[in-house]
C-alpha cells in the first residue's frame, strides 16, 4: 500500500496489533483473520474504543458466508476473501475510507494551498502540486492540524511508522526539504519549528515570500 503514498504500520501478531492501535492514530486498519497468536478479530474492540473513527478491512481465507458475517458483526467495515486482485485491494480501501467520513472532510487551505483528504491530493493556486511521498505525509500531518503543534514522536510514527529505521537528523532534513518545495510553488506556507516539542504550518504573508 505504500505505493500508494499511504504510510503504512506492518504487524504480524494480534499482541503487536493491540500494541500499535494504542500507539499511533490510523485511520484504517487492514485485519488478517490468521494471526500466529489469534485472529485479528481481538483487535477491534481495543481500536473501536481507542479510535472510534477508524475503518476496519478484513482479509480472511475464511470465505464461507457465517465467517464472512461474522467479520461484519464484529465491527468489520468491509471483508475481502483471499486470494485477491491488489487492485481490488485498493479500490475497497478506497471505499472504505470514503464511508468512513474521509471523502466528507472538505479540503483544508492553507496560504495559496489546497490539500484534500479524500484523494490526498494539493493544489496550490488552483494547479495540481506533486510531492514525495514522505513530504505529502508530512505536509497531510501538519495541515490537518489547523495550525496545532504536532509532536516529533508524533510525526515520526506517521510518517515512518514501525518497520522504518529512523535515522536521528530524518525529520530535520524531511522538513527542510518540504519548506523548499513549499517556497518553490509560492505556496505561501511555512513548516515552524518549536524547540524540543515539534512542527507546525503556519501560512506566511505575501512580503514574507
Amino acid at each position: 500500500m505504500t505505493w500508494s503514498g499511504f504510510v503504512v504500520d506492518r504487524v504480524g501478531t494480534v499482541r503487536d496489533a493491540l500494541f500499535a492501535v494504542s500507539s499511533a492514530r490510523y485511520d484504517l486498519a487492514v485485519l488478517d483473520r490468521r494471526l500466529p497468536d489469534g485472529d485479528g478479530l481481538q483487535v477491534i474492540p481495543k481500536l473501536r474504543q481507542a479510535q472510534p473513527e477508524s475503518r476496519v478491512l478484513i482479509l480472511s481465507a475464511l470465505d464461507d458466508i457465517d465467517q464472512r458475517i461474522g467479520g461484519l458483526d464484529a465491527g468489520g467495515d468491509d471483508y475481502l476473501v483471499k486470494p485477491f486482485d491488489l487492485d481490488e485491494l485498493m479500490a475497497r480501501v478506497r471505499a472504505t475510507l470514503r464511508r468512513g467520513g474521509v471523502s466528507a472532510t472538505p479540503p483544508v487551505a492553507i496560504g495559496a494551498l489546497a490539500f484534500d483528504p479524500a484523494t490526498r491530493s494539493v493544489s496550490i493556486h488552483g494547479r495540481a502540486a506533486t510531492f514525495h511521498r514522505r513530504e505529502l505525509a508530512l505536509l497531510e500531518a501538519l495541515v490537518r492540524r489547523g495550525g496545532r503543534v504536532v509532536e516529533r514522536d508524533a510525526l515520526l510514527s506517521e510518517i515512518w511508522g514501525f518497520d522504518d529505521e529512523v535515522q536521528p537528523n530524518a525529520l530535520t532534513n524531511l522538513v527542510s526539504r518540504l519548506r523548499a518545495r513549499l517556497t518553490e510553488y509560492d505556496a505561501g506556507v511555512d513548516i515552524v519549528m518549536v524547540r524540543g516539542v515539534g512542527y507546525f504550518a503556519s501560512e506566511t504573508s505575501a512580503a514574507e515570500r
